[in-house]
């Protein structure tokens, strides 16, 4: 079973596998508001929890719901709130959630249209925030009773970890340079005073350079996932899935140049296959009649092709 968001509905689906037509309403989120970039964002499981991000009228915010599972699948019970106060705007919203291997809960955060706040730690905005599941400060956050772990990001989106434990992060640049980060604990990755590789800058030394970047038009990085010794990255300006090497991390290629459109995520299932979500009827896409479409591609991606 997969469990998949729609940002604007509050929806959130059951996908079955075996029948992947027929995807089953579990819940509608309450309270959400969907303007912009806002709405119903960000999903991640842990045992038997599910969380979500997503944008009210005042603010963002992650909740936790209990996953109950039964013979006709998985329901959810009433939300705790874990964090909220997390800054809202029509865009530059961030809202991705992942666990890590160290079962701590990352969210990123945007900048909320603010670029000043992404330099200040006391704020949410513009960072990768670390918790406990329960919204907690880990006693190992980098920051003195701070959920934030790195921050100098405009809009981070995707998240994933390799077989090391290394983190890795996509954010969107503004009219520059788009980012892939490796994600070091109470980095700052420069934004607003450098975007990409912090060449020439005043006090440089002091912000974290990209290990790859690309012009926004070509790119705009959202999800990541890593199969094997391969990272995928999903594009939606650039309208392909480029696959990098974890074995030389500045190395790329580009997979599925235009055919799809918008690529929003893409993830790895327990089974080992990959799967990618279009982003076409945003309003920023070319829809075709289908979508917006989970398309289940091959695997051997991961060979670089």
């Amino acid at each position: 079973m997969a469990l998949v968001s729609e940002r604007d509905s509050a929806r959130i689906l059951e996908i079955d596998d075996q029948r992947p037509a027929q995807a089953r309403e579990i819940t509608t989120v309450a309270g959400v508001s969907a303007s912009g970039e806002g709405g119903l964002l960000g999903l991640s499981v842990s045992g038997d929890n599910l969380y979500a991000y997503f944008t009210t009228e005042s603010d963002n915010r992650i909740q936790r719901f209990p996953l109950l599972r039964d013979s006709e699948g998985v329901q959810v019970g009433p939300p705790e709130t874990i964090l909220d106060g997390i800054a809202k705007a029509g865009f530059h919203n961030g809202g991705r959630l992942a666990f890590g291997p160290d079962g701590m809960l990352y969210a990123t955060v945007g900048d909320a249209g603010d670029r000043s706040v992404a330099q200040d730690r006391e704020s949410f905005s513009g960072s990768i925030l670390r918790m406990k599941p329960d919204g907690s400060v880990p006693e190992d956050n980098p920051f003195n009773d701070s959920l934030v772990y790195s921050y100098g990001h405009r809009n981070p989106q995707g998240l994933a970890w390799d077989e090391d434990d290394t983190m890795y992060a996509s954010d969107f640049g503004q009219d520059t340079w788009d980012e892939l980060n490796i994600i070091e604990a109470g980095g700052n990755y420069g934004w607003p005073e450098v975007e990409g590789v912090a060449e020439g800058v005043a006090d440089d030394d002091d912000f974290i350079d990209p290990v790859q970047q690309w012009r926004p038009d070509q790119a705009s990085p959202s999800g990541l996932a890593i199969i094997e010794d391969t990272l995928l990255i999903a594009n939606l300006r650039g309208r392909a899935l480029r696959t990098v090497p974890l074995s030389d991390i500045a190395e790329a290629e580009v997979a599925y140049a235009g055919e799809f459109g918008r690529l929003r995520d893409v993830v790895t299932t327990p089974s080992g296959e990959v799967w990618i979500l279009t982003n076409n009827t945003d309003g920023r896409g070319d829809p075709a009649a289908a979508d917006d479409r989970i398309l289940r591609i091959p695997s051997d991606l991961s060979a670089g092709g």
